[in-house]
C-alpha cells in the first residue's frame, strides 16, 4: 500500500513533490516503524528514485538518510558517488560509510569532496592519511581545524611538506592542542626557510648568509621545544631530527655549550645507540677516554672533542660546587674554554670551529646581558615607584641653593639623590612652581580639616601656646608633664600647619565669634 501510494506520488510532473515523497519515504524507512514487507518495498522504491532526473529529489533523499544509521548502505554509496553537492551531505554525515568508500571517494572526487570528508566526527587516522596524500590545501585546512579528527604524525608531517607554505594550515594545526613536537619543529624550519628565502630574494641576504640563519633558526627553535618536551616527546624529537638529517654535530655542539644537558644526551644516545643513563655518565667524565669513545661512535668530528671537553670540564665543576657559576655565565665560561682549547689546533683544522664557538659566545654575551636586565627590571618594579606627588614640600620655582635649602635623602624617604636631583634638573621651572602650587593647596586643606575637627577650647588654648613659641625661634611646644596623649598628638599636628594659614584661621574664628 506504501509503496503503490509512493509512486503514485512520484509520477508527479513537480519535482518539488517528488522530492517531498521521497524525504518522506526516506525518513518513514529510517525511522524503523515499517512492517518487514512495506520497509522492503520502500527500499526498492528509494534506490529506484537514484535514476531520478532532478538533482532535487536525489538531494531530498541524501539530506533524510545522511544522519541515520538505519539508511540502506547501497543507497548511501551511490549517494556518495552522486554530484558535489549530494555526495557531501551524506560523506560529511553519514555512519553507514566505511573507511574504505571514504577513501575511494576522496581519490575519485573533487576538492568539495573531500572537504566534506575532512569535516567528519569520526574522520579515522587511515583516512586522515589518505587525505594528507591527495587533499589541497582548502581540505587540509578543514582536517586541521577538525578537533575530532584522529590525525597522525606521519600524516601531519606530509601536511605540512605538500602545504605547508599556507599560513593557514600553519596557524590551523598550531591551533591544536594535540599537535605532536614532531609536527612543531617542521613548522618553525618551515618557517625559517621561507623568512631565509624571503630575505634572499629581497638582496638582503647572501645565499651563504641565509643558509645559515635558516639553519641557526632550526636549531635554536629545537632546543626550545626540546625545553618544553617531555621525556617521551624529547626522544621523539631527536629521532626526527635524526631522519631529517637536522641532528647535526653543530647542533649537539650548540646543545651542550647553552647547558641543554638532556637533549644533548638524548642525541647522543640516539646517535651512538646507547642508553640515557650511560651517556650521562661518560658526560662527567669528559676527560675520560670512555667520552672519546662516544664521540667516535655517535659519528662526531673528531675536531669537536677538545672543546667539548674543555666545555664539560667547566660544567663539571659548576655542578660539583666548585663554581658558583650559573645561566648565562656559566654558558660564556664553558664557550671560552672550548674556545682556549681551539687555541692549539692548526688554524686551517680549527677555524670554521672556532668562527661557530665565536658566534656561540656573542649569543652567550647576549643572553647574560639580557638575563642581567630582566633581574635590574623585577628589582625595580619590587621597589614602590618614585612619584612627585610624594616629593618634599620645600620644592618651588626657584631650585638655587639661595632659595631652598638642599633635598636630603632623608626628606625624599630613602630615595636615591642622584636619582631624585636628576628627575629635577629634567623638570621646567613652570613645572615645579604648579607643583608647589598644588603642594600649598593640598597642605591647607588638609591643615583646615585638622583644625576645623578641633574643639573650641582646645583650639584657644593651643593658640596661645603657639603665640608664646612661636616668639622663641620657632622652638618645639615644650609640653609640661603630665601631658595628655591628645594634647600631644594635638601639638604635634598643629606645629606643621603654615603660621599665615594659623593667623589666617585665627581671625576667621574670631570673626565668626563677634558675627554670633
Amino acid at each position: 500500500m506504501i509503496s503503490r501510494q509512493f509512486l503514485t506520488a512520484t509520477q508527479h510532473d513537480s519535482a518539488e513533490r517528488r522530492a517531498e515523497a521521497a524525504a518522506a519515504l526516506a525518513r518513514a524507512y529510517c525511522h524503523g516503524g515499517l512492517a518487514e514487507d512495506a520497509a522492503w518495498a520502500a527500499k526498492t522504491a528509494m534506490l529506484a528514485l537514484l535514476d531520478d532526473a532532478s538533482a532535487v529529489v536525489r538531494r531530498a533523499l541524501a539530506e533524510a538518510c545522511a544522519s541515520s544509521e538505519a539508511a540502506p548502505r547501497p543507497l548511501i554509496v551511490a549517494l556518495a558517488s552522486d554530484h558535489p553537492d549530494i555526495a557531501g551531505l551524506v560523506l560529511a554525515r553519514s555512519p553507514v560509510l566505511m573507511d574504505a568508500d571514504l577513501v575511494d571517494c576522496a581519490a575519485m572526487g573533487c576538492e568539495g569532496v573531500r572537504t566534506a570528508i575532512a569535516g567528519r566526527g569520526d574522520l579515522s587516522k587511515p583516512v586522515a592519511a589518505a587525505l594528507a596524500e591527495i587533499a589541497g590545501a582548502p581540505s587540509l585546512i578543514t582536517m586541521a581545524g577538525n578537533r575530532h579528527a584522529a590525525i597522525g604524525t606521519p600524516a601531519l608531517l606530509r601536511m605540512i611538506a605538500r602545504h605547508g607554505h599556507d599560513p593557514r594550515l600553519r596557524e590551523a594545526l598550531l591551533a591544536r592542542p594535540d599537535l605532536p613536537i614532531e609536527a612543531r619543529h617542521s613548522i618553525a624550519a618551515l618557517v625559517a626557510d621561507s623568512l631565509a628565502s624571503y630575505g634572499q630574494s629581497c638582496g638582503w641576504l647572501s645565499t651563504e648568509r641565509g643558509e645559515r640563519v635558516a639553519r641557526e633558526a632550526r636549531d635554536c627553535a629545537a632546543l626550545s621545544l626540546a625545553d618544553e618536551a617531555e621525556e617521551g616527546g624529547l626522544d621523539r624529537l631527536v629521532a626526527h631530527l635524526r631522519i631529517e638529517g637536522q641532528l647535526t654535530a653543530g647542533l649537539i655542539l650548540r646543545a651542550i655549550l647553552s647547558l641543554r644537558m638532556p637533549f644533548a644526551e638524548a642525541a647522543l644516545a640516539d646517535l651512538g645507540s646507547l642508553s640515557r643513563a650511560r651517556v650521562a655518565g661518560l658526560m662527567l667524565e669528559p676527560t675520560g677516554s670512555g667520552f672519546g669513545a662516544l664521540i667516535r661512535r655517535a659519528g662526531l668530528p673528531p675536531l669537536l672533542l677538545p672543546a667539548i671537553q674543555a666545555a664539560l670540564s667547566a660544567w663539571r665543576e659548576a655542578c660539583a660546587g666548585r663554581s658558583d657559576l650559573g645561566g648565562a655565565k656559566l654558558a660564556r665560561i664553558m664557550i671560552e674554554r672550548a674556545l682556549t682549547a681551539c687555541e692549539t689546533m692548526p688554524f686551517a683544522e680549527a677555524r670554521g670551529l672556532m668562527a661557530l664557538l665565536s658566534r656561540f659566545e656573542a649569543e652567550a654575551a647576549r643572553d647574560e646581558a639580557r638575563e642581567a636586565t630582566h633581574h635590574a627590571e623585577r628589582a625595580l618594579a619590587e621597589q614602590p615607584p618614585l612619584l612627585l606627588a610624594e616629593a618634599p614640600r620645600s620644592i618651588g620655582t626657584d631650585r638655587s641653593a639661595s632659595s631652598h635649602a638642599p633635598i636630603t635623602s632623608e626628606a625624599r624617604g630613602g630615595a636615591e639623590p642622584d636619582i631624585f636631583d636628576a628627575v629635577l634638573d629634567e623638570l621646567p621651572d613652570l613645572i615645579v612652581a604648579n607643583y608647589r602650587a598644588a603642594q600649598e593647596r593640598s597642605r591647607a586643606m588638609a591643615a583646615q580639616s585638622v583644625l576645623d575637627g578641633l574643639p573650641g577650647a582646645l583650639m584657644d588654648s593651643f593658640l596661645a601656646g603657639r603665640g608664646h613659641t612661636q616668639t622663641a625661634a620657632h622652638k618645639p611646644v615644650a609640653v609640661a608633664a603630665p601631658a595628655r596623649p591628645r594634647a600631644i598628638a594635638v601639638a604635634l599636628a598643629a606645629s606643621m600647619i603654615p603660621d599665615d594659614l594659623v593667623r589666617r584661621y585665627r581671625d576667621d574664628r574670631t570673626g565668626l565669634r563677634h558675627a554670633a
